[in-house]
């Protein structure tokens, strides 16, 4: 069975590239989105806006298909571009070693007992990151960014709920929680390569 790492986050995306790059595995993030656009014809953007938004954020997909068999064509929608997720996460998994960012697959790839990470780190951070990265951040204040990270978050938990049925970032969940607010994220990933090879 391939060696399987995924990486639940506030923010990871770096963490995960460096891990699949020292590894040597396929590293998968937007990749998913891509997939799901072709496989389903629908447009690229409009997956993207639904990934990660749960239709019915009270309950799990589950419980929402067995109390409300009638559920709206946005809710039917989101559940195929969910199922058509779950199949290329499957897919990518059977494929070889893999990094996979996000879109619950912790969860997907259960019964394959994946390394599961989770990364956090303080607001402060996340804010100086946001900052950083995109340009637009530069004239709003940082209570705006902070309002804008949590409305991302809240979206992230609500999804992964709905189809999990658990709560995001739990660290029951996960095999290690990271904090990277005063780490660099490159020796982060070394010494998750030395745990996770210890022979080398």
């Amino acid at each position: 069975m391939n060696k399987i790492i995924t990486i639940g986050r506030e923010l990871g995306r770096e963490l995960g590239k460096r891990l699949a790059q020292q590894l040597g595995f396929a590293y998968y993030d937007n990749e998913i989105i891509t997939g799901i656009a072709q496989k389903t014809e629908l447009a690229e953007s409009y997956v993207k806006q639904i990934v990660e938004r749960s239709p019915v954020a009270s309950f799990p997909i589950t419980i929402g298909h067995s109390f409300y068999p009638h559920m709206s064509s946005n809710v039917d929608q989101a559940t195929n571009i969910y199922v058509e997720q779950s199949n290329i996460i499957t897919e990518m998994a059977d494929k070889s070693d893999c990094v996979i960012v996000g879109r619950c697959a912790d969860y997907i790839l259960r019964d394959r007992k994946p390394f599961r990470i989770f990364v956090f780190a303080s607001p402060e951070y996340r804010i100086e990151r946001c900052r950083q990265k995109v340009k637009e951040n530069e004239n709003l204040t940082d209570k705006q960014i902070w309002k804008n990270i949590r409305k991302v978050d809240r979206h992230r938990a609500r999804y992964y709920m709905f189809y999990t049925g658990r709560k995001w970032g739990e660290k029951s969940n996960y095999d290690i929680c990271i904090n990277t607010t005063n780490a660099s994220i490159k020796s982060v990933s070394e010494a998750l390569v030395k745990m996770l090879r210890p022979e080398d």
